[in-house]
């Protein structure tokens, strides 16, 4: 069977010269007890949970380790890997969501996905415009992350 190129396999529609289109991101956090052990963090690509579909029953880091000013989810000229989820508890956690942030002009690009996007189609890439990301980091880290 022939292998499809990935850009077919990204996130999002594409336009008519076949580059993917920019996705949303959305941050939310889960309380804590008594719903959860801890708090976490919730990453939604284009409505649906990135953390949750790439490895089920993994758990996003806490807001104030991911949303950090200069944290691990901001954007920076070099390339870099950052874990956003883990799986287990105590000494048997372990990390399995990792994604690869990079910047291309005003575009933020996560790569290094696999998990299933709208009618189960592999995303292995996203895009956000550098704007609405950063903007959406921000109100994140100050509505959950800065222990406010």
């Amino acid at each position: 069977m022939p292998r499809k190129p990935p850009r077919l396999l990204r996130a999002g529609r594409t336009d008519r010269q076949g580059h993917a289109s920019v996705s949303t991101l959305l941050v939310a956090t889960c309380p804590g007890p008594p719903t959860c052990g801890t708090v976490h963090t919730y990453l939604f690509v284009d409505g649906l949970d990135l953390i949750a579909r790439a490895y089920n029953g993994a758990v996003g880091g806490h807001p104030s380790q991911l949303l950090r000013p200069g944290g691990p989810l901001y954007p920076t000229d070099q390339a870099r890997s950052v874990d956003v989820a883990t799986y287990g508890q105590g000494s048997d956690t372990v990390s399995v969501v990792g994604i690869r942030i990079r910047l291309r002009k005003q575009t933020v690009i996560w790569g290094d996905l696999m998990y299933p996007g709208v009618g189960d189609r592999v995303v292995e890439e996203v895009r956000f415009d550098l704007a609405q990301y950063l903007a959406e980091i921000e109100r994140g880290y100050s509505r959950w992350g800065s222990g406010t």
